[in-house]
């Protein structure tokens, strides 16, 4: 049971809250540490200079992913994580419910511990051994999502990863214009960078698994492992493939020849850290046990791509502002 129990270890309502509660705090350390490095790397004539446009662009970028699930809740009347209050609250009522109907589990400080405080994954196995049932309610199981729910949340993750993508940008073309004459020469790799980090790694990663899934429910395939295999696929093909030739397209034939009025052809290519950014597509589908705590986490990755479209970063040598 302890392989399992890990899963459900993670999966505590209890942790999920404690962790959505601190992700700011965590964001904002992981920023402060970034700021500190790209200060200590940079040249001392120009580390004033480089530390005003990293503070302007961190910012903007972090309040734009901690303030992006409010936001995209708000618009798709979508319910957030529950806070601390509520799930405590809930605890207690499942709790004293059970334990007035069996008074001589063997459990019971366990459960005096799960009203209020985590769970260790031992506690978590032997909850799951001794009472299986009611682990399942209070540590419930991930639901297992079809192709419509999947599609029903790409809105909700649309405007939520947007957000911080955008207030990279709008952060970026800011500390440019505060620190260098010719900040509007570097607007346009915000944009097509931008482009690409929604594209590629937010947008059509979505699209790319509830196609898959909704192919696989089609064929009447049911599996876990076959379910995570194809829309993992589904996910590469979409997103990190055809997104990346998609926001190229469209910064070659779009952004750069006509709102921005320059000629110049870029090939932005998928590298190591794009990959890295799925997953929050997996943790959307909550296919595995054990992967919904990542969405509170949602901000840390989805703020990655809002700084790299933020600094204009692309990886082909005629940019000329890179990280």
């Amino acid at each position: 049971m302890k392989i399992p129990a890990i899963g459900k270890y993670i999966d505590q309502p209890l942790l999920i809250s404690k962790l959505n509660k601190n992700v700011p705090y965590i964001l904002s350390g992981f920023a402060g540490w970034y700021l500190i490095n790209e200060i200590h790397k940079t040249p001392k004539i120009e580390k004033q200079k480089e530390g005003i446009k990293t503070v302007i662009t961190l910012a903007t970028t972090v309040l734009s992913a901690i303030t992006a699930p409010k936001i995209a809740s708000k618009l798709t009347k979508r319910s957030q994580f529950p806070n601390i209050k509520y799930v405590i609250n809930r605890n207690n009522e499942l709790i004293d419910k059970f334990v007035s109907n069996n008074p001589n589990t063997k459990i019971k400080p366990i459960l005096e511990k799960a009203k209020t405080k985590i769970l260790s994954i031992n506690e978590v196995s032997r909850l799951f051994t001794e009472h299986k049932d009611f682990a399942n309610k209070l540590i419930p199981p991930p639901e297992n999502i079809q192709a419509k729910d999947i599609f029903k949340e790409i809105g909700y993750l649309s405007i939520y990863g947007a957000v911080p993508v955008i207030g990279g940008i709008t952060g970026g073309i800011v500390a440019d214009k505060i620190t260098d004459k010719n900040w509007k020469d570097k607007v346009p790799a915000k944009i097509n960078e931008g482009i690409y980090q929604y594209l590629a790694n937010i947008f059509l990663c979505n699209i790319g698994a509830g196609v898959a899934l909704g192919i696989l429910e089609k064929l009447n395939i049911k599996s876990k492992a076959a379910r995570c295999i194809g829309m993992t696929a589904g996910i590469i093909t979409t997103g990190v493939l055809g997104g990346s030739a998609i926001a190229n397209f469209i910064g070659n034939k779009i952004v750069n020849p006509i709102i921005l009025k320059k000629d110049e052809k870029e090939k932005r290519t998928p590298e190591m850290l794009d990959l890295t950014l799925h997953m929050d597509d997996i943790a959307t589908v909550s296919l595995l046990s054990g992967l919904k705590w990542i969405e509170p986490a949602l901000p840390i990755l989805y703020s990655i791509s809002g700084y790299r479209a933020g600094i204009g970063y692309r990886n082909n040598a005629n940019n000329n502002d890179t990280a």
